[in-house]
């Protein structure tokens, strides 16, 4: 992008961004312009005289007036500076600027003494990296004091490959910008970080304001405070009510600036026309976050849009996140917090699931469900139209939260679809996720205008590659929650069912193998009179079988023996196993206290039937074989001229929208990625057919250039297998009769395959996915595709081959011989690559590809230029 200007106040507007330090706080970068001169005086005059000499390597006591004006005057592409403004205030300073004839720019920065060590110079040095690239740099010099030592540190842990030296106490530094992978990991790292912590200020508050707290029991700030007393806040809470002294019995403060101590988080239960200004009050007070419960924003309409942008856009600026608005709130049952900051009068027990949901109405029916279901939760947050916190931001605090084993979402849209991919699938790997994905066809207006849209082609491929576990409704999302919170993973797969009933043992098998479960056995019915010692003694037989990973337990009470003293037999007998059981007590739901063991964990849940319990052990099995996979690397084949490539495509784009590359064109791109495409010409007539086929060679293929006919079931735009001059002659007239046109693709036979379709399909939110299949009118009708997100993997690229139902015919089906499936897959990696290193390739088709022994042979290719699309999850560090 050409970001040449010689107006200084008329920057690229994306290099704007709100971001989040490593004390969670919040700050807003931008570049600085003229009138920022007396905030950066002001700026200069907070810094101490060591901070400085450290800057200027000597004495600058004061800015002289053309200093300043070179400071603040600037051309945004040789010369560059951003500033990191908390409310009205620059708080730090970065800046490059070009050296003369060289394509490398001099780098610095200086941070106010007070916000010293929260992350500012390393987010700064990533923005300008990022701001450099785009003007056409390519590396940095600094001049750093050697006693400088934390400037040094922000150089130095960046994770590019720095060369330095030393003259005179000054070391000079110097990088190339582009990102490398230890960079990226490094950003990736002080992102959750910084993201984990701003929400353990949410959720760990010492102290919490409830602004708008209400006398009138019908109002939500009174519903707020009670809540917050009912359930014994660890902390202090202060009710802000202009009127009056006391609200529930609790001293009451007209304003949060009139709190005498600290406040750490506000419950904010005003109107939303008064909510802009509650946000100057709550920065002066040095408030960590905001929980907005206020209705009137984005599900209002376009003006109730537009005040929710702004709450967003000015908390940021103030240092602080938001929940909200329109949020149900949100809750810690950590015993040393006991918040309830929500609307909902009943917090949940203690447990060891993380719950996030978009929806606050819908808040309420699923806290009330966890509680019935006898499911614990370690947090909940209900963010409600989702303005600036969202599920990302969860999943980075869950990750590393030592009171969180399980993580529930309930989603109706992605603010930033590739970013929950890359944090979830780095997640899932110690943790389970459980997503509930609404929103297939409609979105909520509050959301909407925080959300893009992705088709589901693109959530499934997302879910699977991350390991998400998707269930399709509030019930199998509880029904797999229970399992996994309070029993192990599954070893495998193979099960075992033991019951008093030999219906519903048939049922529960049938349902375990219709969900891809393996029986170790036939089903065990111990009888509908078996005692309770019977009854544990079978349990505990079958659940100690090397051969079994699981148990599925069915009980129907007979009428003259307790449930519960089966129940806690059953308990008893599979105590200290270390495999998961999951029961069904006809009708009986959740954790019956005759299975429940103290502390949670190893207690058995009961399902109201055999097929929901099959059906959950399913998904964690399914689970557990993802997690135990090896994860794979993003590796590169060989063979590849990337550099050559963006020349090309830049070349033949242009400014167009869109292009549709030629064949000669498509030919040189893909020889670029070292893809070929069996030899081929294009003729017109019958005479240049036959010159072509012997100069191809025979066998050759005629092909007409219409693509329908070419693509038909009946083969009607293609001959095979033409042998000699006359069976060309024949062949290309019975196309030029079918088509009508004169132009006729003639090409070498391919050896004999199974015939498959790679192709790119690029989701403007979500990114480039990969897709593989085998072709056909059937399989197309059956949508027979698998699908994965750019980068592969090696593992993903092995994966992707064998995932379509008909993957079987290459690999031996009823004795035919297999295909060459690392050639495949090695085509594979070649088509991901290409999507990885040119966006500009909006769609991409190779087909057929002829697999066999031999190899994988592409016939044909077509291409598909346009503009790259806006990615949310790259470049530096920003918030949504």
């Amino acid at each position: 992008m050409d970001t040449k200007t010689s107006d200084p106040h008329d920057f690229p507007r994306h290099w704007e961004a709100d971001v989040v330090l490593s004390d969670g706080g919040t700050v807003r970068l931008r570049p600085i312009v003229p009138s920022d001169a007396e905030e950066l005086l002001a700026f200069h005059g907070r810094m101490s005289e060591r901070t400085r000499y450290l800057r200027y390597f000597g004495p600058y006591p004061r800015i002289p007036p053309r200093d300043l004006e070179r400071f603040t005057t600037v051309d945004h592409r040789d010369r560059v500076a951003l500033v990191a403004q908390l409310g009205d205030d620059i708080v730090a300073v970065g800046r490059f600027d070009r050296l003369p004839g060289r394509y490398v720019a001099e780098v610095a920065f200086v941070v106010e003494d007070a916000h010293q060590g929260r992350g500012l110079g390393s987010i700064l040095l990533e923005h300008l990296a990022a701001a450099a690239k785009e003007t056409g740099l390519r590396g940095f010099v600094a001049e750093v004091l050697a006693e400088n030592g934390q400037m040094v540190r922000v150089f130095r842990d960046a994770g590019y490959s720095i060369s330095r030296e030393i003259e005179e106490g000054v070391l000079h530094l110097e990088f190339a910008i582009d990102p490398t992978e230890r960079s990226i990991e490094v950003a990736h790292a002080r992102e959750q970080a910084a993201e984990a912590r701003s929400m353990h200020n949410v959720l760990h508050p010492r102290s919490i304001a409830v602004i708008g707290a209400s006398t009138d029991r019908a109002k939500i700030g009174h519903a707020a405070l009670r809540n917050l007393l009912y359930a014994d806040f660890a902390g202090p809470v202060y009710p802000v009510n202009a009127e009056y002294r006391s609200v529930s019995g609790v001293r009451a403060y007209a304003s949060v600036l009139d709190i005498p101590d600290d406040v750490d988080l506000a419950v904010v239960a005003v109107p939303s026309t008064s909510v802009e200004g509650v946000l100057d009050d709550c920065l002066a007070k040095g408030v960590k976050a905001l929980v907005i419960v206020s209705s009137g924003f984005a599900e209002t309409g376009p003006k109730g849009a537009e005040l929710q942008r702004r709450l967003a856009t000015e908390a940021r600026a103030h240092g602080m996140r938001v929940v909200g608005p329109n949020a149900l709130g949100v809750i810690n049952t950590d015993p040393g917090v006991r918040m309830n900051a929500t609307l909902a009068p009943s917090p949940p027990e203690r447990g060891r699931t993380g719950f996030f949901c978009q929806s606050g109405a819908l808040g309420t029916a699923i806290l009330a469900a966890a509680t019935e279901r006898g499911l614990g939760l370690s947090t909940f947050v209900s963010a409600g139209n989702r303005a600036d916190v969202s599920g990302n931001d969860l999943l980075q605090y869950w990750e590393t939260d030592p009171s969180t084993d399980v993580v529930l979402l309930y989603l109706e849209s992605f603010g930033n679809p590739r970013k929950f991919a890359r944090v979830a699938r780095r997640l899932g790997r110690t943790k389970p996720i459980i997503v509930v994905k609404s929103g297939r066809h409609a979105v909520r207006p509050g959301l909407a205008a925080t959300s893009v849209s992705v088709d589901e082609t693109s959530v499934q491929a997302l879910f699977e590659q991350a390991g998400v576990i998707r269930v399709e409704s509030l019930a199998q999302l509880f029904d797999t929650a229970l399992l996994l919170e309070y029993q192990p993973l599954p070893r495998g797969q193979r099960i075992v069912v033991v019951g008093n009933s030999s219906a519903l043992g048939t049922l529960a098998a049938d349902a375990a193998l219709a969900n891809g479960l393996e029986l170790a056995g036939d089903p065990v019915d111990v009888g509908p009179g078996a005692e309770p010692e019977i009854f544990a003694a079978a349990i505990g037989e079958a659940v100690r079988r090397s051969d079994v990973d699981a148990l599925i337990v069915v009980f129907v009470p007979p009428v003259a023996v307790p449930g519960s003293a089966y129940a806690r037999a059953l308990r008893e007998a599979v105590a200290g196993v270390g495999k998961p059981i999951v029961s069904t007590f006809l009708a009986v739901e959740g954790i019956p206290a005759e299975l429940a063991v103290e502390g949670g964990r190893g207690s058995i849940p009961s399902y109201p039937s055999p097929e929901r319990a099959a059906l959950a052990l399913a998904r964690a099995a399914r689970y557990g074989r993802w997690r135990r996979s090896p994860q794979g690397s993003v590796v590169r084949p060989k063979g590849i001229a990337t550099d050559q490539a963006r020349l090309l495509v830049e070349e033949w784009l242009g400014d167009a929208d869109e292009r549709v590359l030629t064949d000669a064109e498509t030919l040189r791109l893909l020889y670029c990625y070292d893809i070929s495409i069996v030899p081929y010409k294009l003729v017109s007539n019958i005479h240049e057919a036959v010159t072509a086929a012997d100069e191809l060679g025979y066998p050759v293929v005629l092909k007409t250039i219409c693509e329908p006919l070419r693509h038909r079931a009946d083969l009607l735009g293609v001959r095979l297998d033409l042998d000699g001059p006359a069976s060309v002659r024949g062949g290309y007239s019975a196309l030029h009769e079918a088509s009508g046109m004169d132009d006729v693709y003639v090409q070498r036979m391919a050896p004999r395959g199974v015939s498959c379709v790679i192709g790119l399909q690029d989701d403007p939110s979500f990114g480039t996915l990969v897709s593989f299949g085998l072709s056909g009118v059937v399989n197309d009708l059956l949508g027979d595709r698998a699908y994965r997100a750019v980068p592969l993997t090696d593992v993903d690229v092995a994966d992707i081959v064998l995932a379509p139902k008909a993957a079987p015919l290459l690999t031996g089906y009823r004795g035919t011989e297999p295909v060459d499936l690392k050639a495949l897959q090695d085509l594979v990696l070649r088509v991901a690559t290409l999507a990885e290193d040119l966006p500009e390739v909006r769609s991409l088709t190779l087909e057929p590809v002829l697999a066999s022994a031999k190899g994988a042979f592409v016939s044909s290719a077509r291409i598909t230029l346009g503009p790259p699309p806006s990615r949310g999850d790259t470049g530096p560090r920003r918030l949504r």
